[in-house]
């Protein structure tokens, strides 16, 4: 496992373009990587490309797919498209796999590659690893003559002209058809990234009234002051406009925060709680139980209990939200960051179709989207971002440890502390969580100080 950490974190592999590991050279290394990884029969294969907005996604996808034809595959381009949606297309066109382009929330410096398998999920860690191998022996594999593919057998590459109309038909057919967006005015925040063009036409041919910003990518504003990482200029935007709700989607679509007619921020666990406790009162939520993560807040739990449901919590990150739904036959997962899953629509988080299954409960009920909100009232919770040089073992460090020891002991049992590292960033990020704001604030100051004394 320890061959892993050298190239894939949480969420494939990611850094800033251009620097070890996101470079051109690397990149045609995995395209060829996973050409030999999904080429397993005797017949024509090809790979789906798809990238977000990002200047160094030029660079990286002509990269990937020269060394993807150069194995002997063939590749369908599809451009800028929402993480969800090259999933979507690589499932919908048979492809063998599916390759995204993208650092998500990242700024535009940085960038990133993941994989998804034929079937629309996001790879296993035994097949990330067995990519990793064959990258990491590239300079002996280029020598195999099985691996250098000649004349006719060499890939081709296709452009998918119709992927952007093909994604937006999909996410359409998502939201019931006997129900309509008329009359409500949607403001939507793309930041800049893949889903600029797929966010407004699904929500406008539902019959919404939108207002979009965040819809002028050049290539360097991705994510830049907009999206959920920083949702206060759509708030304002929706207060202005008088929308009914405001829906801000990160830079590869995947993942959706949103606003309600008042201007208040709706995180992704109050988001999981209204489409929770409504799949609950329909029957829908199978096994009644929902998969959140350790970093959803812990009055969560006692909103899914009292509707009759069960939380089940998994480490962070969406892949082990995704891996607990298989395993276990649940439909319904999620992060607080709005990485929302619904295994009745989708095999990954998809911003839109997270936004619309809450536009259909707002619709079906005649509901403002305060008044759904409303079902969970947060308790206090402070999340603070400590730069480091090295990822040392947390427990291994006398002082992370007495400070963890002493947070723990001012909460009296009436909150938790739990630190973490950054799977695509160089952070450690602290979270403490309990009665009073103040004191919770202070306490994540203490430990980002001890943080940054050991490792930054």
């Amino acid at each position: 496992m320890a061959l892993k950490k050298r190239l894939f974190g949480t969420d494939g592999v990611r850094g800033t373009a251009n620097i070890e590991p996101m470079t051109a050279e690397m990149a045609l290394k995995l395209g060829r990587a996973i050409a030999y990884v999904f080429k397993n029969e005797k017949r024509r294969h090809c790979i789906v490309i798809g990238k977000d907005t990002r200047l160094s996604g030029y660079m990286l996808e002509s990269a990937m797919m020269a060394g993807i034809c150069s194995m002997g595959v063939d590749t369908l381009m599809v451009g800028p498209l929402p993480t969800p949606g090259i999933a979507f297309i690589t499932s919908n066109m048979r492809a063998d796999a599916g390759v995204v382009i993208s650092a998500s929330h990242n700024p535009y410096q940085d960038n990133g590659i993941k994989f998804f398998s034929r079937d629309g999920f996001k790879l296993p860690d035994e097949v990330e690893l067995e990519i990793e191998e064959f990258v990491l022996e590239d300079q002996r594999n280029v020598q195999d003559p099985t691996h250098r593919p000649t004349a006719d057998e060499v890939g081709k590459a296709y452009r998918v002209d119709d992927a952007i109309g093909r994604y937006i038909v999909f996410a359409k057919g998502t939201f019931p058809s006997e129900l309509t967006l008329d009359g409500i005015k949607v403001a939507v925040d793309c930041a800049n990234g893949a889903a600029y063009k797929v966010a407004p036409s699904v929500f406008g041919e539902l019959g919404a009234a939108v207002t979009a910003i965040g819809v002028e990518p050049d290539g360097t504003n991705i994510n830049k002051d907009c999206g959920p990482l920083h949702p206060e200029r759509l708030a304002e935007v929706v207060r202005a406009s008088g929308a009914h709700v405001g829906i801000a989607i990160d830079g590869d679509g995947d993942r959706c925060i949103m606003v309600d007619e008042l201007g208040n921020i709706v995180d992704g666990d109050h988001i999981m709680a209204i489409i929770a406790t409504a799949m609950l009162k329909e029957g829908t939520l199978k096994k009644n139980t929902l998969v959140a993560t350790i970093m959803s807040n812990s009055a969560l739990d006692p909103v899914i209990s009292s509707a009759g449901g069960t939380v089940i919590r998994t480490d962070v990150g969406d892949r082990y939200v995704v891996r607990e739904m298989l395993e276990n036959g649940y439909n319904l997962g999620g992060e607080q960051s709005g990485h929302v899953i619904f295994f009745d629509h989708t095999t990954t988080g998809d911003g839109v179709i997270t936004a619309l299954q809450v536009l259909k409960i707002m619709v079906s009920e005649g509901r403002p989207l305060s008044e759904l909100s409303s079902v969970m009232q947060s308790y206090p919770q402070v999340l603070v971002n400590v730069k480091v040089k090295e990822k040392k073992e947390l427990a291994s460090v006398s002082s992370i440890r007495a400070a963890l020891a002493s947070v723990e002991k001012r909460l009296k049992g009436k909150g938790r502390v739990f630190i973490r590292y950054s799977g695509t960033e160089p952070l450690a990020r602290v979270t403490v969580e309990g009665e009073r704001s103040d004191e919770i604030e202070a306490m994540a100051a203490e430990l980002a100080v001890v943080l940054a004394s050991e490792l930054g």
